[in-house]
């Protein structure tokens, strides 16, 4: 990038136009890397179980539950257990979604990149939030059916 900075650089139309194209030529470069990186994220899948083995959900990168396995374990328990085994499997696998985005971003943007740590901040907010009917995140959680 030339260095406007110098104010006999910053007169020099030349010199102006050869900022203002590295500039852009940067915003471009940047734009390309988010929008790549948007692609890496859509496509995140994170699947986890619950400590019972009673439940496996997978949920995709908003964090929406696309898949639930219920082994046969569940006819010998309680459906409140049951209830409680597929929402804590839930926020494994959000969480899990959140820190795969949260690599991809550092990985596209690097590590010291302040859109990394945003978009990191941004996915963990959006994807740890309780599910409605619960207490608290605390083991307090009870099934309001």
């Amino acid at each position: 990038m030339s260095n406007v900075s110098d104010p006999g650089s910053f007169l020099d139309p030349e010199a102006s136009r050869d900022y203002l194209r590295s500039w852009r030529d940067d915003a471009e470069r940047r734009a390309e890397r988010a929008a790549a990186m948007a692609a890496r994220i859509e496509q995140v899948r994170t699947s986890a179980k619950d400590g019972n083995n009673l439940a496996e959900v997978t949920v995709d990168s908003g964090g929406v539950l696309i898949d639930l396995v219920l082994t046969d374990r569940i006819h010998r328990v309680d459906p409140a257990t049951v209830a409680q085994a597929v929402l804590g499997a839930l926020r494994k696998a959000r969480a899990g979604a959140a820190e795969q985005a949260q690599a991809i971003a550092v990985e596209t943007m690097g590590a010291n990149s302040l859109s990394a740590q945003v978009i990191g901040d941004r996915m963990r907010q959006q994807l740890d939030r309780p599910e409605p009917g619960t207490a608290s995140r605390s083991g307090e959680d009870r099934y309001r059916g």
